[in-house]
């Protein structure tokens, strides 16, 4: 599928830098993203989830109550850094300036990385797919610091971010998050990503971005289910010990079978804290989100304050907090 094509490509490119350039990249935080397995994709268990989705609400509604992804969930299964700045600005009108001064085109991009024969051929293996394209991918790649290789590098990271972290249908619809990643970390600014595509009007049928989050979510939070197999117990993060289990029935049927599944799913075995028996122990982006977790925080956004949804958005980052009413003349925003 193609969400796993862009998880081939974007490994290929980080391979095929030299290990000067890797380390540049695992100081940003992404390393953790590079060690995780390319796991098989369950657009069955998406589809199910993004379905009970309530856009209103930016929550799962289930018959046992509202579930939300959160920041420990971002940190502890991907490994993304999240940190919290202060933060004041405004949604811009129009991408396109921002599009054109930082991104180009997802082909031409792809092939100033020497990704441009980025098909697979026939009879080809996923580990010979994969060399193929780092060997080819290696040939347009300095191997020594200096201006050229930092271009390489920002080059890399547009096709990360857009193919990958932030993928949605479009070349440039990740540029929206390059303000964000400017002040926040990018475990944040992926859980605001998330968030959005759920929200998407086609949330059924997409399978674009970063997809083992919400699976491996689904794995911790409702495990009868039985969609993922832990394979590598105790592998830091959580993504890594973790993999789709194969379904060979048709997509309609799967489908059927989750919502009857959730539908009739035990409340007991509901897990709300799937982290309580995990330390942090190799774990160093823990640090960083350590003091967002289980405290009691302001949230602003952009001077709006809903008090109707505040209990279920300070939910979805796991903070605890008092609702507070902010007359605005004479009615409540």
């Amino acid at each position: 599928m193609r969400a796993r094509v862009s998880w081939t490509l974007v490994l290929a490119a980080f391979l095929a830098l030299p290990p000067f350039q890797r380390d540049r990249v695992e100081e940003m935080g992404f390393g953790e993203i590079f060690r995780t397995e390319r796991m098989r994709v369950d657009p069955a268990l998406t589809q199910t989830l993004w379905s009970r989705w309530d856009m209103e609400a930016n929550a799962f509604v289930f018959f046992w109550g509202h579930m939300i992804p959160s920041l420990e969930d971002v940190s502890r299964i991907t490994g993304l850094s999240v940190y919290g700045k202060a933060m004041s600005g405004y949604t811009y009108p129009c991408y396109h300036g921002i599009a054109e001064s930082s991104l180009v085109p997802r082909i031409a991009l792809q092939e100033s990385l020497g990704l441009f024969e980025a098909g697979k051929n026939v009879g080809e293996s996923e580990g010979e797919y994969l060399e193929r394209l780092t060997r080819v991918s290696r040939r347009e790649l300095v191997s020594e610091p200096g201006p050229q290789a930092d271009l390489d590098l920002r080059r890399f990271l547009i096709l990360f971010l857009g193919r990958l972290l932030f993928a949605t249908r479009g070349d440039t619809v990740h540029c929206r998050f390059l303000p964000l990643l400017a002040d926040l970390g990018e475990g944040a600014a992926f859980l605001a990503h998330q968030f959005d595509c759920l929200s998407a009007s086609d949330r059924q049928t997409s399978t674009s971005g970063f997809y083992p989050f919400l699976q491996v979510w689904a794995y911790l939070h409702l495990p009868t289910l039985g969609r993922g197999e832990l394979k590598r117990p105790g592998l830091v993060p959580i993504a890594r010990r973790w993999e789709s289990r194969r379904d060979t029935r048709h997509l309609a049927d799967q489908l059927e079978h989750l919502q009857e599944a959730i539908d009739s799913y035990p409340y007991l075995d509901v897990i709300w804290q799937p982290y309580l028996g995990e330390g942090d122990e190799g774990q160093p982006w823990l640090a960083q989100a350590r003091r967002y977790i289980g405290r009691s925080v302001w949230l602003h956004a952009l001077n709006l304050v809903l008090p109707l949804n505040l209990f279920l958005t300070q939910r979805s980052l796991g903070f605890r907090q008092s609702v507070v009413e902010f007359p605005v003349r004479d009615r409540f925003r």
